[in-house]
């Protein structure tokens, strides 16, 4: 079984690929009655378009993810499946010593850590843990 400590992490958001994140971000606000700022962050490293929908104010967020290119990885998962729950995020105090803990408990480092537009250049690392579970890890602020 894979625990984490609670103390070095925290539930940023949940992500879903969508087609569209401007539909599917006013869509589903307005389904939820939840607010969005309309706010859309194009990031090349990731070739992704993401945006968040918070349906509790300070709480965890939902993230929805368009793929900004053929050759994005979030592309194939939107043909192959249409798209639909993708992963979870959490905030990580050390990053590395997230990915290293992850490692040494199985999980597959996906993508090393790189610099994210929609938060502010801190880093982002995806880790594929056991079931093909996704989970992305955001750097803390410092």
């Amino acid at each position: 079984m894979m625990t984490m400590p609670a103390s070095s992490l925290r539930l940023h958001h949940v992500g879903f690929v969508v087609p569209n994140v401007a539909a599917g971000a006013a869509e589903l606000a307005r389904s939820l009655g939840a607010t969005w700022d309309g706010a859309i962050y194009h990031d090349p490293h990731q070739a992704v378009k993401v945006t968040f929908i918070a349906t509790i104010p300070g709480d965890s967020l939902i993230e929805l993810v368009e793929p900004a290119s053929a050759d994005s990885p979030v592309a194939r998962f939107l043909r192959e499946n249409g798209g639909g729950f993708h992963h979870v995020c959490y905030v990580a105090a050390d990053l590395e010593k997230q990915m290293a803990d992850m490692k040494a408990r199985g999980a597959l480092i996906v993508r090393r850590p790189k610099p994210a537009v929609a938060f502010q250049g801190r880093r982002i690392a995806w880790m594929l843990a056991s079931k093909k579970f996704l989970v992305e890890f955001l750097e803390q602020a410092r």
